[in-house]
């Protein structure tokens, strides 16, 4: 029950109504019985700051932080983590006594969604598609990883080259960048090992009706991991499966990054299996 001793957290975003993150979270305060509360706060880009303001001044635990919102909260935040300053991105913000404090648990989230599935990035060529601050946590996790390549592709090709020219003091591999419509897009797919879909293009409830890309410019032996969890098996999955891919939904990787959210905020281990029922229940009910 809720009263007046409910530790309020959150998850900023536009749009944010069809995220899970409450239910997956509120599932794992349930699980510890704690007395906290997750809700979804819908934040359009003029909104941001005065909603960042409002987490100190309404003394909420922190909040998540989601599209468009990750590049943008930094310049909001009163600290941010080392990690999160090199990625350019915040996804997880803890108030500590009035002081806000930024975090990005979205790579290693990643990361241990690949390991859960038995991939290995070390030495792998990897297509990124998409720069914004799922994309940024992404790459840098993976150049960390030690992946030979990586091409990175967007709608606008600025936005490409900016994250390239952001990577390219700790990258030990070659990088390559374009826009989702040029030629050098088709070559990059042919010779992935890994493609990773880090643009919003798939999700529910707007773009849902058609793949970033086409899958059948993909060699059968790719592994296609589309950080879009609702729907569950996007037109992307779908179709690159049919074609003879691996295939992953972002929904690992949502659970990975999510615990470490709830660790950063309550101090305890993550109940992990618990929030994963919480999610898969969700998408597949």
């Amino acid at each position: 029950m809720i009263n007046g001793s409910t530790r309020v957290y959150g998850i900023i975003g536009d749009p944010v109504a069809h995220s899970l993150s409450p239910l997956m979270q509120n599932r794992a305060f349930e699980a510890y019985g704690l007395q906290c509360c997750y809700v979804p706060f819908q934040v359009e880009a003029a909104g941001l700051p005065a909603a960042v303001a409002a987490v100190r001044a309404l003394g909420l635990g922190g909040v998540n932080v989601t599209i468009p919102h990750k590049e943008r909260v930094l310049e909001c935040l009163d600290e941010v983590d080392r990690s999160a300053v090199l990625i350019g991105a915040v996804n997880t913000v803890v108030n500590r006594d009035g002081r806000l404090i930024g975090y990005n648990t979205d790579g290693a989230g990643f990361l241990a969604s690949l390991q859960d599935a038995g991939f290995d990035p070390g030495g792998k060529r990897a297509v990124l598609l998409g720069a914004g601050g799922a994309a940024r946590a992404v790459s840098l996790v993976m150049i960390q990883a030690g992946i030979s390549s990586l091409a990175i592709f967007d709608v606008i090709g600025s936005k490409a080259e900016k994250l390239a020219a952001d990577l390219a003091p700790v990258a030990g591999c070659r990088i390559v960048v374009g826009e989702l419509a040029g030629g050098a897009l088709r070559a990059a797919l042919a010779e992935a090992d890994l493609l990773v879909n880090a643009s919003p293009v798939g999700m529910f409830p707007k773009h849902q009706d058609r793949p970033p890309v086409d899958p059948r410019q993909l060699a059968g032996g790719t592994l296609v991991y589309d950080l879009v969890y609702n729907p569950l098996r996007t037109k992307l999955l779908s179709e690159s499966a049919a074609r003879g891919c691996r295939v992953l939904s972002g929904a690992g990787m949502l659970v990975n990054q999510g615990a470490l959210a709830f660790e950063l905020w309550t101090g305890r281990r993550a109940p992990v299996e618990t929030m994963r029922q919480a999610l898969e229940e969700a998408l597949q009910g």
